[in-house]
């Protein structure tokens, strides 16, 4: 099992930790929502929950919860700047379709 992050993408939640002064890494996980199923949830990772999956990508720590995982598991995270909007973008294998934001998915 296992998340990567794409070069920009680790630059930007590097450059989010630095400002922010603190945290270990990002914490990426779904919750039941969202028009296709599945939404992505992304925060800081302030602390490791004992149960936690912890992969390392491109020099950034990234934490999982058990129920997200199986679910998300071989996830590419990228980031995009595109003109005034930038965000993550999320490319998950297992996905059979997504909306047309991107920002939900369903498996």
């Amino acid at each position: 099992m296992a998340i990567h992050l794409t070069p920009a993408a680790a630059d930007r939640v590097r450059s989010f930790l630095t400002t922010r002064g603190h945290g270990q890494g990002l914490r990426l996980g779904i919750k039941k929502t969202g028009c296709s199923g599945w939404a992505w949830v992304v925060d800081y990772a302030d602390a490791v929950n004992p149960e936690d999956a912890v992969f390392e990508a491109e020099g950034v720590k990234v934490f999982v919860d058990p129920t997200s995982l199986p679910l998300i598991d071989g996830t590419t995270v990228d980031f995009r700047k595109q003109g005034l909007n930038e965000s993550f973008a999320f490319h998950n294998p297992q996905a059979k379709g997504e909306c047309g934001c991107g920002e939900s998915f369903n498996v």
